[in-house]
């Protein structure tokens, strides 16, 4: 049963996360230059597509690594500028409404599943990459989509359930994992067939902005190539791929943390895929498992710590463990809680954080 006080706790919760958020990160920083803090790595891309497009700022050599980012966040970006002057203090603006967004129906989701709501919120929050809900990257407005998106479907609403997993694959090329996720769930939950056309919808804005691409530059699978591009994200066997991040994690330098941390996420990933396997969550594991076959199959891992923050699946099933051992989510806050603050000191600081 899902119930009122569910939104309450989420809510409750993110908001004064951020806010003691901005009081840990605040300290010796005037206000004014506080946005600027958060313009770090992919905050700042996002930022020149909303203000030039996708060719960039003109006089500068063109990014070719921008068609990597979809349109959803620069076009929101763009929204509320009209109203907010400051491209910084815009993106922390859209996270903070998408998230209250996001945790709000990610407690709703967990409560549906017989779990304590406010569990699976704080789960989240306190994970160590939680600071990339926070600054104006993609995450926050991703989940304020997908994660509504998947209560409509538990709750057989697929019109809803597919206009908003439409929104999610405007934002991030991880709706196409949804998207492939809610046609399981729609077979596993046997629907009426007549249905099924809401299934396609999800898929149109990857068709879209493939063709954009395509109408520019002749190429259907820019966003693709832009990975490969600006990143070396080209196609590895998995066992290549960890013997590469392997030997980056044991250099000296500070990028050496980070490809430890991305170790770390990788085994907690494969640990997920396991434990939804054994409890045959068949649509949760195509969500997550498709996830994890794109991140393992790379030159290298990059951000797959990251990416757990957009596995709803995860933080559902901790809240329904913690829900029964409360000793678990208090373990986990005192374990994740300090890391997450240091994370969150590393990105501020212009380090690579995920």
């Amino acid at each position: 049963m899902i119930t009122r006080s569910a939104a309450r706790d989420a809510l409750l919760l993110w908001l004064g996360s951020r806010a003691g958020l901005l009081v840990a990160t605040l300290l010796g920083t005037a206000l004014g230059a506080y946005a600027d803090k958060w313009r770090k790595w992919d905050a700042g891309l996002f930022i020149t597509i909303a203000q030039y497009g996708y060719d960039g700022e003109p006089g500068r050599p063109v990014d070719d690594g921008l068609p990597a980012f979809f349109p959803g966040l620069p076009a929101v970006l763009r929204i509320v500028h009209v109203l907010v002057p400051d491209w910084s203090a815009a993106g922390l603006l859209v996270s903070l409404a998408a998230g209250a967004v996001a945790m709000v129906a990610l407690a709703r989701l967990a409560e549906l599943e017989g779990a304590t709501g406010w569990m699976a919120v704080l789960a989240l929050l306190l994970f160590p990459m939680a600071v990339f809900l926070a600054a104006g990257y993609s995450e926050s407005l991703f989940l304020a989509f997908a994660i509504p998106a998947w209560l409509a479907a538990r709750l057989g609403s697929w019109p809803a359930a597919a206009a908003l997993a439409a929104g999610a694959s405007c934002v991030r090329i991880t709706g196409l994992f949804l998207a492939i996720a809610l046609v399981v769930e729609f077979v596993r939950s046997r629907e009426s067939v007549r249905r099924a056309g809401w299934l396609a919808v999800p898929f149109l804005p990857l068709v879209a902005y493939s063709y954009y691409h395509y109408s520019r530059s002749g190429d259907w699978l820019a966003w693709k190539h832009a990975q490969e591009a600006g990143w070396g994200r080209d196609f590895a066997w998995p066992w290549e791929s960890w013997k590469t991040t392997w030997r980056s994690a044991m250099g000296s330098d500070d990028f050496a943390v980070a490809f430890r941390m991305e170790i770390v996420g990788a085994v907690v990933a494969v640990a997920v895929l396991v434990w939804l396997l054994v409890l045959r969550r068949w649509s949760e594991l195509a969500y997550t498992g498709l996830q994890a076959a794109a991140l393992m199959t790379s030159a290298y891992y990059l951000s797959i710590p990251r990416s757990l923050l957009l596995w709803f699946p995860l933080w559902v099933l901790v809240a329904k463990v913690s829900t029964r051992r409360p000793w678990v989510i208090a373990a986990y806050a005192l374990v994740c809680g300090p890391l997450m603050l240091v994370n969150a000191g590393r990105f501020l600081s212009g380090a690579w954080a995920g």
